[in-house]
């Protein structure tokens, strides 16, 4: 959560579902970034993209809220761009994702929560205290 800029894949019109409710979260504390969503042009009064490959430049990270058979296309498209910090969301990853970030050089955060690491508050700050506690932060 240290880039400047991200893009999250998988906003929704429904509120209910999780690539909304991060989307929101998110620019409530002020973070810079942009909505993926091959079904959309804008999100929430943003433009939204249609791919990866149509962000601009100055994209740092990407925050994946796909189902895993859409996500490995999504990160392949990351990398040709030169994202290389991408945080999977909890249910977003499997073993072909996590082997391909693995041997790109990919920075990848996956199995987590991403709110439990965007300034928490509430439940997403008990979260990260138990996490660091026991020692399941990652670095």
């Amino acid at each position: 959560m240290a880039c400047n800029k991200f893009a999250i894949a998988g906003v929704s019109r429904n509120k209910n579902k999780f690539g909304n409710a991060v989307f929101r979260e998110l620019k409530k504390k002020n973070y810079d970034i942009v909505p993926v969503n091959p079904n959309m042009e804008n999100f929430s009064g943003e433009k939204c993209y249609r791919s990866i490959a149509d962000l601009p430049s100055g994209i740092e990270g990407l925050i994946v809220t796909t189902r895993p058979d859409a996500s490995l296309e999504i990160i392949k498209e990351a990398l040709g761009k030169g994202i290389k910090n991408i945080f999977l969301q909890q249910g977003a990853q499997n073993s072909e994702i996590i082997e391909f970030a693995g041997s790109n050089g990919i920075n990848l955060v996956y199995g987590q929560c991403v709110l439990m690491f965007a300034k928490p508050t509430g439940i997403h700050k008990f979260h990260e205290r138990i996490a660091r506690f026991f020692r399941f932060y990652p670095n």
